[in-house]
């Protein structure tokens, strides 16, 4: 099946992913993976939350952990434009039934939320507290040494359906895995920022959380990583890698927080900037897509994701399935 053609002036201009907002059942255990393990900031905090940004970044957090009695993903954020993007998003989605609020969130201005296609929590804002940079206070590098949060991977029960949505709204594409048998999406990659994708989305039950994503300046950082783990009681924690995607051209390595929520860490991507860019296609058979090297993907990474808190989800439309490790 065809993706659909880039909408190249959607209704509201979203710039990029912003940030996710973690449910995590111990506080305390989480704050030292994130700050300890991976090398995040903390921005602020108190007995409930946490807040932290990564090393590049000067808006005031990509993460927030919150305190509650189960795990989950309460949303997803977006920068837009100007603030007059807002009042065009809050239309756009008033006229598909979508429901629309203005919620106080910390550190931003004006803060819009809504659900997408299937329900899954997002939220669209223009102002957040600028921090003074520290990308070169390297006394605070610890970790992985993370510099930014890089993207989203979602479970969609129709990758076409997410497809064509969050394209009117912007999000172009850049690969894709199309199953041969059916000609549906079995996953795509699509962005705004400029990158391989802001967001992606894989054939399963959902909507769920995949993973998040965060940028590394090298492949020697994810081997430094993967040392620190080993020998610090995480070596359990991690999921799949390193080894370099098909898709994306990707070094990465898949790890779980202590309440099991995804994170990549990823880099050597490349960039998509121009409107005309053509997406690459992949055959779900394919070895290489989402491997080009190293050991195939653990059954456990093709179903295990973080539920959106209170969102019902279902089954995939779609029943092909990619290479698994045995």
């Amino acid at each position: 099946m065809p993706i659909p053609a880039p909408v190249l002036t959607p209704p509201f201009n979203i710039l990029r992913l912003s940030h996710v907002e973690f449910g995590v059942t111990d506080l305390a255990a989480s704050r030292k993976f994130y700050t300890d393990i991976l090398g995040l900031q903390v921005t602020d905090e108190d007995a409930d939350t946490v807040y932290m940004r990564a090393m590049e970044e000067r808006g005031h957090h990509c993460l927030i952990l919150k305190k509650k009695p189960e795990a989950g993903i309460d949303y997803l954020s977006y920068k837009v434009f100007s603030e007059e993007e807002l009042d065009k998003a809050a239309a756009y989605f008033e006229g598909m039934g979508k429901p629309v609020s203005w919620v106080e969130r910390p550190y931003q201005g004006r803060t819009m939320r809504t659900e997408d296609c299937f329900g899954a929590p997002m939220e669209f804002y223009f102002k957040m507290d600028r921090l003074a940079p520290i990308h070169q206070k390297y006394e605070l590098y610890r970790g992985v040494k993370p510099l930014r949060i890089d993207h989203f991977n979602c479970f969609v029960p129709n990758v076409d359906t997410a497809v064509e949505w969050y394209g009117k709204l912007g999000f172009r594409v850049t690969e894709y895995t199309e199953d041969a048998e059916t000609g549906n999406l079995w996953a795509a990659w699509t962005h705004r920022k400029g990158g391989v994708h802001d967001i992606a989305f894989t054939n399963g039950t959902g909507p769920r959380l995949h993973h998040t994503a965060f940028w590394v300046p090298t492949p020697l950082n994810i081997i430094d990583l993967l040392d620190l783990m080993a020998t610090t009681g995480y070596v359990g924690n991690i999921e799949r890698g390193p080894g370099r995607h098909g898709i994306s051209n990707a070094f990465f390595l898949y790890i779980l927080d202590p309440d099991g929520h995804q994170i990549e860490i990823y880099c050597s991507d490349y960039q998509t900037v121009d409107p005309d860019h053509e997406a690459i296609k992949w055959d779900l058979k394919d070895p290489q897509r989402q491997t080009l090297w190293g050991s195939p993907a653990p059954r456990s990474w093709f179903e295990h994701g973080s539920v959106f808190t209170g969102v019902d989800t279902r089954p995939a439309d779609l029943k092909a399935s990619p290479i698994i490790a045995p």
